[in-house]
């Protein structure tokens, strides 16, 4: 059973039909995307009780903003294609991490950092697998934290955990991450040296930016420290 079963441009239906196998896992595909829109509310659904708890007791929460995206069945039988597996939904559980996604965009690296060290703890979900693309950046210059997270979702025919790639920016790194997005497709992903070099040097730029807002920040949190002792004295 390979990839090229599932195009859409299938002639043969009848061999579908005739593969009760084939057609369960067909069926079961189908359903996939369901399973994880669940995960991902629930994965939501965490992340916004920690946003609102940390506003509550730090006054401001670190978290600006949250989105969510399943990916399309096409876009996972591409990928799976481009790793060399064939198609089974055992392949596709274990190899296709990201077919729940979620970003969260902060205002500082250390937040993000803050944050994955929380996640970390928690007992209602599982860090699986993180990858620091901040404290080591791709060759493009593209910073993120990518962390591998497996929800619980209690079925009817048990608890299932389901896995989940949460990405955390902060605001200069997800504004460079958009506009990358955006020429790396106007140029049909092939960028003109040129261009790439100007998105690396855009890419330090947000770094430096990062760094300086996260001094000015630290400054600011040691002023406001000194006025409170000195009018407590």
């Amino acid at each position: 059973m390979t990839l090229k079963q599932l195009q859409v441009h299938v002639k043969d239906l009848k061999q579908w039909q005739t593969d009760e196998d084939f057609v369960q896992q067909i069926n079961e595909f189908k359903a996939l995307p369901a399973l994880y829109r669940h995960a991902l509310n629930e994965l939501e659904n965490k992340i916004d009780v920690i946003k609102t708890e940390w506003a509550i007791r730090d006054g401001f929460s670190p978290i600006e903003h949250v989105k969510c995206r399943i990916k399309e069945p096409k876009s996972i039988l591409q990928k799976m294609q481009r790793k060399g597996h064939k198609f089974s939904l055992e392949n596709m559980e274990q190899h296709i991490h990201d077919i729940a996604g979620m970003r969260i965009v902060c205002a500082f690296v250390k937040d993000i950092y803050r944050l994955v060290d929380h996640l970390s703890s928690r007992e209602d979900m599982r860090v699986l697998e993180i990858k620091d693309y901040i404290a080591h950046p791709k060759q493009n210059g593209y910073q993120s934290l990518h962390v591998i997270v497996a929800v619980p979702l209690v079925l009817l025919d048990g608890t299932r955990w389901v896995k989940a790639e949460i990405q955390l920016r902060t605001l200069a790194m997800d504004f460079w991450a958009s506009m990358e997005h955006i020429l790396y497709y106007k140029f049909d992903k092939q960028l003109p040296a040129h261009v790439a070099a100007e998105l690396k040097d855009a890419a330090r730029a947000a770094d430096e930016l990062d760094q300086k807002m996260l001094r000015l920040r630290r400054e600011i949190l040691e002023l406001s420290e000194g006025d409170t002792a000195g009018s407590g004295a």
